[in-house]
């Protein structure tokens, strides 16, 4: 295509030679270049202002070479929201909720919990005559449903906005995923109280709780007095620590009671030095370590995160914390929370979590989940290292069956118990939870449908606009004497783009340019 300026000299080149009273048709139609063949595809960058018949810049390459059926529709293939075979579900981040996702996936994966939780009784749900009828209205319930769907649901993620609001969580503010962890939990224990089966009341204990003391000795007297606890989780403090083994120690070191910080003595009346410690009793079978990474700032007022690196072993003793020491007490590393992000404010939680059945580690960030390779927790870079620590790009080196994170508030081990015990890795869902989730998957599929049948209807009406916009190309320019029409490319933007109605042509402005 010749440069605009030659087109423009060669238009108005008769002007200094032809009078007024002898301009002909052939004039006007040079001047304003209606004659200059279209440019060819390809040729031109954007259209040739130069150049009325170029019209390159509004898409002309998408509409007459050859038809991409995907160009004609906006609608994603509904086979991407369809679950693999072999893989997990995820679960939809309904805006600062990732938190809450994490702690689901982790107890998901907790067999035995999710077992017992199918065997309470929801009389509402097997008194219904359709399943259509039913909805979830207790914890328990919704906890219920909710594992049904991430066990035999046929959609890459679900919604939980059920229990979410059930819970009364603000989905719009992150909360303490520490506090969280613990009073559902205890609310969840309170519900199960409610069950007839005595061992569906006692689950939560027996799964996440221990017991310890905090043992306290006058220094005047010697007497020593106990006062048991139970806990859900150990918080450890992880300031000036480099091992996990650093932490639990600490966690039981002996304090001195002293100055305005002295114990009252019931045996001497009065306030004396003391030493106090915490003995731990009994460990549960699923054990939780908060790892205190979000601490209280007294300078700023606020809260923190701490991003010091920790390391922790994949099989973890603990026999030899206990007050009654034991020769064995293993526990497997199952799950590892990550906090990604440097304000204890903000940021992105997602969790590490081993499946109980095939030793298979997996990464669980909301609607994606990402299988780790050859059987290996692999916690990667980018949830490692804080964004604050730039200096170092390397990962940090750990020994053989050690794994060390900068980022990681929880870790959670499993108790390695009798071989029986180890192998009761299926768990059925009950009747009615599976035919709602039937119901939900049959819901799934019609939308899959619905959607198949959307996309097919725009690629037809896609496939007549091509063959529509072909034809308009093939009379611009107009030859042979034929009248010829000018078009604004506006309007022909919009008509080739029809995403919206289009209006009927408006040539005013072409018409006040050259009248």
């Amino acid at each position: 295509m010749a440069p605009r300026l030659q087109l423009e000299k060669a238009a108005w080149r008769w002007v200094d030679t032809v009078k007024p009273e002898d301009i002909t048709q052939e004039h006007v139609e040079l001047a304003y270049r209606i004659a200059v063949p279209a440019c060819k595809r390809g040729a031109c960058r954007r259209n040739c202002k130069g150049n009325p018949n170029c019209l390159v810049g509004i898409g002309e390459h998408s509409w007459l070479g050859e038809i991409d059926e995907n160009t004609f529709h906006n609608i994603d293939d509904p086979n991407s929201e369809r679950r693999d075979k072999n893989t997990f579900v995820g679960l939809t981040n309904l805006g600062a909720t990732c938190y809450v996702n994490t702690f689901l996936q982790v107890w998901f994966h907790n067999l035995e919990l999710r077992r017992t939780l199918y065997l309470c009784q929801n009389s509402r749900a097997e008194g219904h005559s359709t399943e259509s009828e039913y909805e979830p209205r207790t914890i328990c319930e919704h906890l219920q449903y909710l594992f049904a769907l991430l066990q035999n649901s046929t959609r890459r993620y679900i919604d939980p906005s059920g229990l979410v609001k059930a819970l009364g969580l603000n989905t719009g503010q992150q909360q303490d995923a520490q506090e969280f962890s613990k009073l559902f939990l205890s609310l969840l224990e309170d519900t199960l109280s409610q069950q007839k089966d005595p061992t569906l009341q006692n689950v939560i204990q027996q799964q996440f709780c221990g017991e310890f003391s905090y043992v306290t000795v006058c220094t005047q007297c010697g007497r020593s007095s106990a006062l048991p606890s139970r806990f859900y989780e150990l918080e450890l403090n992880i300031q000036g620590h480099k091992t996990l083994a650093e932490c639990v120690t600490e966690f039981l070191k002996e304090e001195k009671l002293d100055g305005d910080n002295r114990y009252f003595c019931e045996n001497c009346q009065s306030k004396q030095s003391a030493t106090r410690r915490i003995t731990l009793h009994s460990l549960p079978r699923t054990l939780n370590l908060q790892l205190m990474r979000f601490v209280f700032d007294r300078q700023s007022g606020h809260k923190k995160k701490l991003n010091n690196l920790i390391s922790f072993p994949e099989i973890l003793e603990m026999g030899s914390f206990l007050e009654a020491k034991e020769e064995k007490c293993t526990y497997d590393l199952s799950a590892v929370l990550i906090h990604r992000g440097v304000s204890a404010y903000s940021g992105h939680y997602i969790a590490h979590v081993r499946d109980s059945r095939t030793n298979d580690w997996y990464k669980f960030n909301d609607e994606e989940i990402e299988k780790m390779e050859g059987k290996k927790l692999q916690l990667g870079l980018e949830e490692d290292i804080a964004e604050t620590v730039k200096s170092q790009t390397r990962k940090p080196k750990y020994s053989k069956g050690f794994h060390c994170s900068r980022n990681a508030y929880m870790l959670v081990y499993k108790r390695r118990l009798d071989q029986e015990d180890q192998t009761q890795t299926n768990v059925e869902v009950p009747a009615f939870l599976q035919r709602l989730v039937d119901q939900d998957n049959k819901k799934f599929e019609e939308w899959c449908s619905e959607m198949v049948d959307m996309r097919r209807q725009s690629v037809d009406k896609g496939k007549a606009k091509h063959v529509e916009v072909k034809e308009l190309y093939e009379l611009l320019p107009a030859q042979d004497g034929e009248p010829f029409e000018f078009v604004p490319v506006e309007w022909l933007k919009k008509w080739l783009d029809d995403s919206t109605a289009t209006k009927a042509i408006d040539n005013i402005i072409i018409l006040r340019r050259f009248g």
